[in-house]
C-alpha cells in the first residue's frame, strides 16, 4: 500500500468505531471498547508506518507525501482537498497516535469495566459504587461500571477522528472541519455526566468560548481564500503568494494582509488553546471524565490550536506586529496561569492551569520566531501532560476506592489536602507521576521537559527578547514550585484522611499507559539535544534537522550560551526544592500561604466576565428583547391590531355583510325576483287564444313604434 493511501486511511478507524458503537455494539460493553481500542491500534499502526517511511525520505520538507482530489467545482477550476505529511506533520502524528491509543486503553480501567452495575447509578451521573456480598456473607461496596460506557468510547472515537483529520489535512478547510469536530466532541465529553449542573455549565462554557475564536478563524480563512483563491498550504506558502499577501493593505491597525489573516487565524488558537483572555473554559473542562481531560489537554484539542499556529508560521512571520501580539499573548498567559495554579487544590485543576501556562510557552516561542522550539515543546508537553492527567485520574480512582471503603462521600477525592502518603498505596502511579511532574518542571538532563523548555529560553535570550526570557523563566520557576507542591501534598508524608489510607493501585489497563507515557516523558527530549550543548560538539539534533526542514529556510542553530542553561537549572531545581521544603509541613489548606483569594478565585475573571459580558447579554435577551421588544412592542402592536381588526370585522359584518350584502343585495334581489315572478304568474293561463291575442297586441305595438321611429328619422 502506498504511503499516500495509508495517510488517507489513518482517520478512518476511529470514525468507523464511532458509527459501529452507536449503531450496533452499544448494548455490549466489551465489544464496544474492543472496537474503540482496536480502532486506536489500527490508526497507531498506520501512523507509525507513515512516520518511519517519512524518516526515510531525504529532504521530506521539499518532497512531502501529498495526495489530493477534486471536491467542489469553482467555475472552470476545482477546489481540491487532500492529505499531506511533511516533517512537522510526521512528528505530530507520532505523538497524537501514541497518546490517543494510551487514552483509549486507559479508559477501560477508568470506567471500571468488569465491575457490577451500581445500586443507584443512572445515566448522566458518575458511578457511585455497587454493594456485593463476598463468600463469607459480608457486604461491602466496590466501584461500579460507568452506565454510559459504550457511549463514551463512541464519542472518544469521533474525537480521535477529528484530530487525525486536522493533522493529515493539506489545506485549511478540512483542517477546520477536524477542528470543529473536536469542538463538538469537547462539548459532548465535558458534559458527559450531564446530570451534574456543573458539567452541563462547563460544556456550554467550553463550546461558546471556543466558538468566539472559531468565528474569527473562519473570517481569516475566508479572507485568505478571497486573496489567494486557494487554501492548500503548499500553494499558500510559495514565495510569490506570500509576497502577494504582504502587498495587500487592509487598512487595519497598520497590518499587512498577511498580518491581518495571521491575526484572525491566531484568535482561533487563542480560543482553542485557552490563551488569555479566552482561557476561562479550560479549567472547567475538568468536569468531564479524566481520559477526556487528557484528550483535551494533551493529545488533541489544545494541541490542535498550537499546531495550527505552527502550521501557519510562514504566514504569521511576515508581519512584525502580528508576531508581537502572539509573543505578548503567549508570554502573559504563561505567567498568568502559573500564578493561579499555585493556589488550586483540585489535583486536575492544577494541571489545567499548568496546561494553559505551558501552551503560553509555545505561543511565546512562536511569537519570537522559535519555530523548532515551539514544535519540540508541543510534542514533549503532550507526552508528559497526558501522563500527568492520566496519573491524576489514577489518583482520583484510588481515592474513590477509599471513599467507597469508608462510606464518607463528603470527602472530595480530587482535593489534594485529602490525600497524602499515596506513594505507598499506589507505587506505579507515584513513580510515573513523579516522572511526569519532573518533566513538567524541567528537571535537568533526564526529562524531555528540560530540553524543550530550555530551548525556548535559549531562543529568547539569543534573539534579544529579554522581557520574554525573564517572564518565561519566572513562569518556569513557578511551574516547578506548584508541581512539587502537587507531588508533596498527594504522595509524600502520611495520609491526611481515612480515605487516603484505604486508597489502592489501579488496574493494569490504567497503569500500563502511565508506564508507556513515562518512557516518552523522559526519552523524547533526547532527540532534541542541541549539537553544541556545553560546546561538546555532539551529533546534530535530530529534531531540529528533521522538523526544521519543514520551512523553506532551515532555522539556524543557536550558539550555546551558558546563561539560559544556568537559569533553567536554577528555576527548575530551585522551584522543586522550595516546593518540597514548604509543603512537606503543610497539612491543611488553612496552613497554605498561597490560598490567597485573588489567586484562588482566578483573579475573578469568571466574575468579571459575568458582569461585563454574560449579564448584559442575558439582560439584552431576557429584558430588552423578550420583555420590551417581544412582549411590549410586538405583542402590544398585535394586541392593538387584534381588537381593532375585531371591531372593524364586526362593523363590516353587522352593517355591510348583513345589511347591504345579505339584506339589500342578496335577499333584496331574491325578493324582487320572487315578486316579479308572482306578478307575472297570472298571465301564464295556458290558453292558446290568449297567447295569440297578446302576441297580436305586442306585434301591433312594436310595429307602431317602428313606424313612428322610422318616420321621425331615428
Amino acid at each position: 500500500m502506498t504511503t499516500e493511501t495509508l495517510i488517507w486511511l489513518i482517520p478512518l478507524p476511529p470514525a468507523l468505531a464511532f458509527f459501529l458503537i452507536v449503531l450496533f455494539t452499544n448494548k455490549n460493553k466489551a465489544l464496544s471498547h474492543s472496537v474503540g481500542v482496536g480502532a486506536a491500534v489500527l490508526s497507531w499502526l498506520a501512523s507509525m508506518v507513515v512516520f518511519f517511511r517519512a524518516l526515510g525520505v531525504e529532504h521530506l520538507g521539499e518532497h512531502p507525501f501529498v495526495s489530493s482530489v477534486n471536491w467542489l467545482p469553482t467555475g472552470d477550476t476545482w477546489f481540491k482537498i487532500g492529505v499531506a505529511i511533511d516533517p512537522l506533520g510526521a512528528a505530530v502524528l507520532f505523538f497524537v497516535s501514541i497518546t490517543i491509543f494510551m487514552i483509549f486503553l486507559y479508559s477501560v480501567g477508568y470506567h471500571n469495566f468488569g465491575q457490577p452495575k451500581g445500586d443507584h447509578d443512572r445515566a448522566g451521573l458518575p458511578p457511585h459504587g455497587a454493594t456485593v456480598t463476598d463468600e463469607q456473607g459480608h457486604k461491602h461496596t466496590v466501584p461500579s461500571v460507568e452506565p454510559m460506557y459504550s457511549r463514551f468510547f463512541a464519542f472518544l472515537g469521533l474525537f480521535a477522528f477529528g484530530m487525525y483529520t486536522l493533522v493529515v489535512s493539506d489545506n485549511l478547510l478540512t483542517m477546520f472541519v477536524g477542528w470543529e469536530i473536536m469542538g463538538l466532541c469537547s462539548y459532548l465529553l465535558i458534559g458527559f455526566w450531564y446530570g451534574k449542573p456543573s458539567a452541563r455549565a462547563a460544556a456550554i462554557k467550553a463550546f461558546m468560548t471556543t466558538r468566539i475564536g472559531d468565528v474569527f478563524m473562519l473570517l481569516g480563512i475566508a479572507f485568505l481564500y478571497s486573496a489567494t483563491g486557494t487554501l492548500t498550504f503548499r500553494e499558500i506558502f510559495t514565495e510569490e503568494m506570500l509576497q502577494h499577501l504582504v502587498s495587500i493593505d487592509p487598512h487595519f491597525l497598520g497590518l499587512t494582509g498577511a498580518g491581518l489573516i495571521g491575526l484572525l487565524l491566531f484568535i482561533g488558537t487563542v480560543g482553542k488553546s485557552a490563551q488569555w483572555p479566552l482561557h476561562v473554559w479550560l479549567p472547567d473542562a475538568m468536569e468531564g471524565p479524566t481520559p477526556v481531560s487528557a484528550m483535551i489537554h494533551a493529545a488533541t484539542m489544545v494541541s490542535a490550536g498550537v499546531y495550527a499556529v505552527i502550521r501557519m508560521f510562514p504566514l504569521l512571520s511576515l508581519d512584525h506586529n502580528t508576531m508581537t501580539v502572539v509573543a505578548f499573548i503567549g508570554t502573559f498567559t504563561a505567567i498568568f496561569a502559573a500564578t493561579i495554579a499555585v493556589a488550586q487544590n483540585d489535583i486536575k485543576r492544577v494541571l489545567a492551569y499548568s496546561t494553559i501556562s505551558q501552551l503560553g510557552f509555545m505561543i511565546a516561542a512562536l511569537g519570537i520566531g522559535a519555530y523548532v522550539a515551539a514544535a519540540f515543546h508541543l510534542i514533549t508537553h503532550a507526552f508528559f501532560k497526558a501522563l500527568l492527567f492520566l496519573g491524576s485520574g489514577s489518583v482520583i480512582h484510588g481515592m474513590e476506592h477509599g471513599v467507597l471503603h469508608t462510606g464518607n462521600h463528603s470527602v472530595d477525592p480530587q482535593d489534594m489536602f485529602n490525600m497524602g502518603g499515596l506513594r505507598k498505596k499506589m507505587p506505579i502511579t507515584f513513580w510515573t507521576f513523579l516522572i511526569g511532574g519532573f518533566a513538567l518542571s524541567g528537571f535537568p538532563l533526564l526529562t524531555a521537559g528540560f530540553w524543550s523548555k530550555d530551548e525556548i529560553l535559549a531562543d529568547a535570550w539569543a534573539n534579544g527578547h529579554l522581557v520574554v526570557f525573564v517572564t518565561l523563566a519566572l513562569a518556569a520557576f513557578m511551574t516547578a514550585f506548584y508541581t512539587m507542591r502537587q507531588i508533596t501534598l498527594t504522595f509524600l508524608g502520611e495520609p491526611r484522611t481515612k480515605e487516603a489510607e484505604h486508597a489502592q493501585e489501579t488496574p493494569w489497563t490504567m497503569t500500563v499507559p502511565l508506564m508507556v507515557l513515562s518512557v516518552f516523558a523522559i526519552g523524547y527530549g533526547w532527540v532534541g539535544i542541541p549539537e553544541n550543548f556545553l560546546n561538546l560538539q555532539l551529533a546534530p539534533s535530530w529534531f531540529h534537522e528533521f522538523v526544521g526542514g519543514t520551512l523553506a529556510e532551515h532555522p539556524e542553530v543557536i550558539p550555546f550560551n551558558p546563561i539560559p542553561l544556568i537559569v533553567s537549572l536554577v528555576v527548575a531545581l530551585g522551584g522543586l526544592l522550595l516546593g518540597w521544603l514548604y509543603y512537606r509541613n503543610v497539612n491543611s489548606a488553612k496552613e497554605d500561604f498561597f490560598q490567597i483569594p485573588l489567586l484562588k478565585n482566578k483573579y475573578y475573571f469568571d466574575e468579571a466576565y459575568q458582569v461585563v459580558f454574560i449579564k448584559p447579554v442575558i439582560w439584552l435577551s431576557e429584558v430588552f428583547t423578550y420583555k420590551w421588544l417581544d412582549q411590549g412592542l410586538i405583542d402590544g402592536i398585535l394586541h392593538f391590531f387584534g381588537p381593532a381588526t375585531g371591531g372593524i370585522g364586526g362593523f363590516i359584518r353587522q352593517y355591510i355583510d348583513l345589511k347591504v350584502i345579505n339584506e339589500f343585495i342578496g335577499d333584496g334581489l331574491a325578493a324582487v325576483t320572487q315578486e316579479t315572478g308572482r306578478t307575472l304568474r297570472p298571465i301564464q293561463t295556458g290558453r292558446i287564444q290568449q297567447y295569440m291575442m297578446l302576441s297580436l297586441v305586442i306585434l301591433a305595438v312594436v310595429g307602431a313604434l317602428l313606424y313612428f321611429m322610422l318616420g321621425a328619422g331615428l
